[in-house]
């Protein structure tokens, strides 16, 4: 998340940033070549045949497909939802567990909430525990929702349940969710049941806490995706546009689908709206009429220049599609899978908002992790690749310090602090990616992106932890203690 709230990075990495964590570190540069004198190069046996390609990852067969219909009253103020799932867990199970996150602190204190209304198992209406889970005393529904199965399920049974839920959106929430007082638009992510199921590890039920940051943990799921909304606005969204037809009552009803995403972003309004075609994806730009720093072109130049150099570190961008909302309600840039949404800023002046929010489609969008215990794992790589992609000079300041938080504290650390928001962004975020570009310079360029892109390739389309980076990284003793000493790795 990019939630520098009035300010770039550079002044908020003032006093934080990169010092090399040991002396003599620099880049290896290649030798001096043959002299003119040296003559012909010596013959060698005929060259081997190139390597064959590494094949490319695939999902996990058994991902939950996910149906998911929004309802969009004409007001843009609440939102009626069903979602469908077929589960097959990989370890056996008794209950269900979602999340309902628009009820969290920072959300819930402006008006938003996820209210579930009913469940049903196989058809049949069942009971199910709302339980507070960190949500605030006087929200009307709590973050966590346990819907006991009855008979326990065995690895590998298939599981379908339906969810009827609704959304109330608060105004001028500088957050995921929320509708304008001004503007005609709404937009809403992380605002469904959110299944919590972590491969070989079962439920996550971590409490949410009053930070500014994202806490949520999701699986990859196969999504079919309708809107319906009243008719002669915009939706964009998470995922691919498949077709529009006419709804009910003055809507009209957008689909999308995507075979493999990890959150869910929606945007309803009235949009100014310009597309272009950037490393082989189609991205949309819609900015609502309050929009006043930068036009729809303007950001899609910035979104241009940053991917294609986010490319050139990290490989071909996950997903076919982007969607980009720019709302005048908002300050700084909240990310999805496949999907942005920006503040009413200047894109070239935040160009490091930019490439940060457009990192995070390799590091939480194709690559997850459990943002609650491990935050750092998508932050501060995302961090990195804004500082590395971007070319910023980072001031000298040391990145170690004595007595300073450990940058692989999970979310519930950091409400410790007096500003605990402020103290997590420059923790996770700052040093954690000032560390990352030390241990870079440290054990080669080349080598960390040889060794960060093994870390794509192997833990893509799944919840990465501390243990998979220090095995990605293992032949790098360099960048272990780099994270080490920032309190990273264990």
């Amino acid at each position: 998340m990019g939630w520098m709230r009035g300010m770039g990075w550079r002044g908020a990495f003032l006093g934080v940033a990169l010092t090399l964590l040991a002396a003599g570190c620099t880049t290896p540069q290649p030798g001096p070549g043959p002299g003119p004198d040296a003559g012909p190069e010596p013959s060698s046996s005929p060259s081997a045949p190139p390597p064959e390609p590494e094949p490319e990852p695939e999902p996990w067969a058994d991902r939950p497909v996910v149906d998911l219909r929004f309802a969009v009253a004409e007001d843009l103020d609440t939102v009626v939802g069903r979602e469908r799932i077929l589960f097959t867990p990989d370890l056996p199970t008794c209950e269900l567990v979602f999340r309902a996150w628009p009820n969290k602190p920072a959300t819930s204190v402006a008006g938003n909430s996820l209210v579930v209304t009913e469940v049903r198992l196989e058809d049949r209406a069942v009971g199910f525990r709302d339980i507070a889970a960190g949500a605030p005393a006087d929200a009307p529904a709590g973050t966590l929702v346990e819907v006991p199965l009855g008979e326990c399920a065995a690895a590998g049974d298939q599981i379908e349940v339906e969810l009827d839920f609704q959304l109330e959106l608060g105004e001028d929430t500088n957050e995921r969710v929320g509708t304008s007082g001004t503007e005609e638009v709404a937009w809403f992510a992380t605002a469904f049941p959110l299944l919590a199921w972590e491969r070989g590890r079962g439920w996550d039920r971590g409490p949410a806490v009053p930070v500014t940051g994202e806490m949520a943990v999701s699986e990859d799921f196969e999504l079919s995706l309708a809107v319906a909304a009243p008719s002669g606005l915009d939706v964009l969204s998470t995922g691919t546009p498949i077709g529009t037809s006419d709804g009910p009552d003055g809507t009209t009803v957008h689909r999308f689908t995507s075979p493999a995403v990890r959150d869910v972003a929606v945007s309803v309004g009235e949009f100014d709206v310009a597309e272009r075609e950037i490393a082989g994806v189609r991205v949309r730009v819609a900015a609502d009429q309050g929009v006043a720093a930068a036009d729809p072109s303007d950001w899609l130049d910035q979104i241009e220049e940053s991917t294609r150099d986010l490319v050139d570190l990290l490989g071909p961008f996950p997903f076919p599609d982007l969607s980009v909302t720019v709302l005048s309600a908002q300050t700084s840039g909240i990310e999805f899978p496949g999907a942005i949404q920006f503040g009413d800023v200047d894109p070239q002046g935040r160009r490091g908002l930019v490439a940060h929010e457009l990192a995070h489609m390799w590091f939480y969008g194709r690559v997850g992790n459990d943002q609650g215990a491990h935050p750092w794992i998508d932050e501060s790589f995302a961090t990195f690749a804004q500082m590395v992609s971007g070319g910023d000079d980072l001031p000298d300041a040391p990145v170690v310090r004595d007595g300073a938080p450990p940058v692989g504290a999970p979310m519930s650390y950091w409400t410790g602090f007096r500003r605990p928001s402020s103290v997590y962004y420059e923790t996770v975020y700052i040093r954690g990616g000032a560390a990352l570009v030390a241990a870079r310079e440290q054990a080669g360029r080349d080598e960390f992106d040889a060794a960060l892109a093994d870390y794509l390739r192997e833990n893509a389309y799944s919840l990465a932890t501390p243990e998979d980076v220090e095995e990605a990284f293992a032949d790098l003793p360099e960048v272990l203690t780099a994270l080490r000493e920032v309190g990273a790795l264990p």
